[in-house]
């Protein structure tokens, strides 16, 4: 059973005002003044574009909730569209503010919403990183003066596509997108000083990496080798690894050079085996003696779907939640994804609480480098 896309919806109202009155921009305290004295009904083009982007689902029959702030930071622009949503706070002042975008982005995040959509410029989209960095996939609307930043979408409508995708089970890949801004002041004298402020995970338009193409084809061999060689570049050596069942995950053990059990659970750390087809009990006891961080590596069962409760039952909901739903790596070929059709992924931990925590929309490790965003439902 897949769980509706839940998306949180976050607008910064005053965004793109700037443009219109030649300001080269929204920032800053000095010209809150001047957008105070426009009219609020000519104060909605942050609005109107995403509204845009919000038809596009609801002239779809796609299963989408929506988590958003009220009035004109979210709320408005949902009015008369027919897609369910909820109101998780209210704006403290006619004018927001950077604080504002900040609190609602965290209030959002709270809430473990699957994606969070934002309309705004390249300020929106440094207080949200300053907000939630990487731990939250993130989609753009553009609606600022400054778009020099890789996380927007090139339009709304554009975004709804994404977003319907995402919503229909649509292999969509994700990536990291950087976020920059420019200095306002500096551009008004007309030198453009652009700085690059970090990264945040943006969904994009699923494709094959051009290195794994055969013939319009993906080669699922090369995407396992190019799957392992990833993990085993960014695992941490300071940390734990289990390794579960699987012939993706055997790949990255043979990457580690390291003896594999096919149909069993390993434990690795620091290019070391630390123990070899283990059981729930002995995970459990690994994991009580082992201050560092553990992260589970799990793959797909092809055909099925399954991620947990299919011939990997030693990681049981204990072990999942010692471990902790963040440190958990999903790695298929694309090839296996997209054989389920828009199916969702499955889990059956005989734990109905922790499959409502494991569903939603995860990150899958499909290359070297290279990520799609796809749904998990319950069994």
């Amino acid at each position: 059973m897949r769980r509706a896309l839940h998306v949180g919806l976050l607008i910064n109202p005053l965004a793109g005002l700037g443009g219109s009155l030649a300001l080269k921009g929204s920032d800053g305290p000095e010209l809150r003044d001047r957008l105070a004295r426009i009219p609020p009904e000519s104060r909605d083009r942050s609005l109107q574009r995403t509204v845009r982007t919000l038809r596009i689902l609801a002239e779809s029959s796609s299963a989408v909730r929506i988590s958003c702030w009220a009035g004109e930071m979210g709320a408005r622009a949902l009015q008369g569209l027919g897609i369910d949503f909820a109101v998780l706070g209210t704006v403290s002042g006619e004018l927001t503010d950077a604080s504002d975008t900040r609190r609602a982005a965290a209030g959002l995040f709270a809430q473990g919403v699957d994606l969070l959509l934002f309309a705004g410029g390249d300020g929106t989209a440094r207080d949200i990183f300053d907000t939630i960095g990487k731990r939250c996939p993130v989609l753009g609307i553009p609606a600022g003066v400054k778009m020099h930043s890789a996380v927007f979408a090139v339009s709304p409508e554009a975004a709804g596509e994404l977003l319907l995708r995402l919503a229909d089970g649509g292999l969509v890949g994700i990536s990291a997108r950087e976020v920059r801004d420019i200095d306002e002041a500096a551009f008004r004298r007309g030198e453009v000083r652009s700085r690059f402020y970090g990264e945040m995970l943006v969904p994009s338009e699923g494709h094959y990496l051009q290195h794994t193409k055969i013939g319009g084809r993906e080669d699922p061999d090369l995407a396992i080798a190019d799957i392992a060689a990833w993990q085993v570049e960014i695992m941490d050596p300071e940390s734990t690894y289990l390794v579960g069942p699987g012939s993706t995950t055997a790949a990255i053990m043979a990457e580690l050079a390291l003896p594999n059990t096919l149909l069993g659970v390993d434990v690795v750390r620091d290019g070391r085996l630390l123990a070899a087809d283990v059981d729930e009990d002995q995970l459990l006891q690994l994991l009580g003696e082992m201050p560092a961080t553990a992260h589970m590596l799990v793959t797909v069962i092809g055909g099925q779907g399954h991620l947990f409760g299919r011939g990997n039952q030693q990681f049981s909901p204990a072990v999942i939640r010692r471990v902790g739903l963040e440190n958990i790596t999903v790695v298929a070929a694309k090839s296996k994804i997209t054989a389920l059709e828009g199916r969702p992924l499955l889990v059956d931990t005989n734990d109905a609480d922790l499959d409502r925590a494991l569903s939603g929309y995860r990150v899958i490790n499909t290359g070297y480098d290279d990520h799609v965003l796809y749904p998990v439902g319950r069994v």
